[in-house]
């Protein structure tokens, strides 16, 4: 591992990474920055011919970072495995989804370690990011790496470090995100923070990589568990006829002993709906029930149900039946300002008002098409950004996801009634909101 050490240390090593999205792109890009040479692998050709050609599709990214990279020969990407040959370390940043029965769907990682396998080579260093379940980095990677005959932190050097990508977060990125880290030996974990710590600003090491893949799911589930709380404390609060989220500001004035959580049409992106759940299936396997992440799932995912509900009893109200009317759904991402629609909750809020015979159309600044296959809807094309006529012309407007580009101002103004998922509207001073439904 000397080799190695040195090469890293003065930046001479070939820094790869595979999987090129949300969390692959932003990585390789600032190891690129630091001064490594970096080979990026997809499988997926458009995202390979877009990296060479200097195009970003990660917001997080800007283009002309990507662009400068790639011109000045630091940062290149391929499809083909055989240009990994050459590598010194090889990140893994793969997706890690659920099936329809919550189990863990591991298959991506298994096609990754399958491409790192064919390329193992002495003096060569992994790091698995894909969040997963407590034991998959010792119990699954390291008997598949071995099984070249290389032997770990002898040949090659093998670590966890949990990705904590927030997109769209302006002011925590790769680069000053701390970033936990747990080898399967000593040496890979310090070999693996050499790596890292040339492109963020802290590296944590952890005894293990266990330990480092139980933090990844200990934040996500705590999160989960305080949405779910929140969002159970909604539905208690209408009930109750309660303002929640005065409620809610009134609370986070304490100082001490609490942090501040808001409810919302559900959970959505890669990680908090879908992370705790690993947990869960892994302690099942030792006959454990994770009471917690069941109840928090159980209650977030019955949010978009919810929603309709308020949707139906707020056109009630006007003696309209939410059969037959004409809903305009404003944002359909899983958190404002970014791309993404991944396990978003404004979908399954969609599939149910069609259900109930509404008329839905959604507008969305960052989604021009909705396809969406598992979650069902079929493809669906935004429509413009809706005039003071055309808002006045629906039924009612569900803001589902709150973007900085709305003018709440206008939609206050000429929506007939809005179901407001995201408190949105709470920017808008000294205009009538009694047609404002929050949740």
């Amino acid at each position: 591992m000397h080799e190695l050490e040195k090469k890293l240390r003065t930046k001479t090593a070939v820094v790869s990474v595979i999987g090129l999205g949300y969390v692959g792109l932003p990585l390789i890009t600032e190891f690129a920055r630091s001064g490594f040479r970096t080979v990026g692998f997809d499988v997926d050709e458009s995202k390979v011919d877009r990296i060479n050609r200097g195009e970003s599709y990660i917001t997080d990214v800007p283009a002309d970072d990507l662009r400068a990279l790639v011109k000045d020969r630091r940062l290149r990407a391929t499809g083909d495995r055989e240009a990994l040959r050459a590598v010194d370390t090889i990140s893994i940043c793969v997706p890690t989804p659920l099936r329809k029965t919550k189990d863990p769907d591991i298959s991506f990682v298994l096609k990754a370690l399958d491409v790192v396998k064919s390329v193992l080579h002495p003096g060569m260093l992994i790091v698995l990011e894909s969040t997963t379940y407590p034991g998959t980095t010792n119990e699954l990677a390291l008997p598949e790496l071995e099984s070249t005959g290389l032997k770990v932190g002898k040949d090659f050097c093998l670590a966890f470090s949990p990705e904590r990508i927030d997109p769209g977060n302006k002011q925590f990125v790769t680069k000053t995100i701390p970033k936990v880290m747990g080898g399967v030996t000593p040496t890979c974990t310090q070999m693996a923070k050499l790596l890292y710590e040339a492109a963020v600003d802290k590296v944590i090491p952890v005894s293990s990589p266990r330990i480092a893949e139980m933090v990844k799911l200990l934040e996500n589930t705590f999160r989960a568990v305080n949405i779910g709380l929140v969002n159970e404390m909604a539905i208690m609060c209408n009930k109750l006829g309660l303002d929640t989220w005065e409620i809610i500001e009134a609370a986070a004035t304490k100082p001490f002993g609490f942090m501040k959580f808001t409810p919302g049409p559900g959970l959505g992106g890669e990680c908090i709906p879908v992370d705790p759940h690993y947990l869960s299936w892994k302690l099942k396997m030792l006959n454990y029930t994770a009471r917690f992440i069941e109840l928090a799932s159980e209650v977030n995912s019955h949010m978009p149900d919810f929603v309709v509900e308020k949707v139906a009893f707020a056109l009630n109200n006007q003696k309209k039946c939410l059969n037959g009317s004409r809903i305009l759904v404003l944002g359909v991402t899983y958190k404002k300002d970014v791309v993404d629609i991944r396990e978003s909750p404004i979908i399954h809020v969609i599939n149910l008002l069609r259900k109930h015979g509404a008329c839905v159309e959604y507008h969305d600044p960052y989604i021009h098409e909705l396809v969406v296959e598992h979650g069902q809807l079929t493809s669906q094309n935004s429509t413009a950004n809706p005039t003071a006529a055309q808002l006045a012309a629906y039924d009612c407007v569900v803001i589902g996801t709150d973007h900085s580009s709305y003018d709440y101002k206008a939609i206050v103004e000429n929506a007939q009634l809005i179901v407001d998922t995201r408190n949105a509207t709470s920017v808008v001073r000294g205009l009538d909101v009694s047609h404002v439904v929050k949740l």
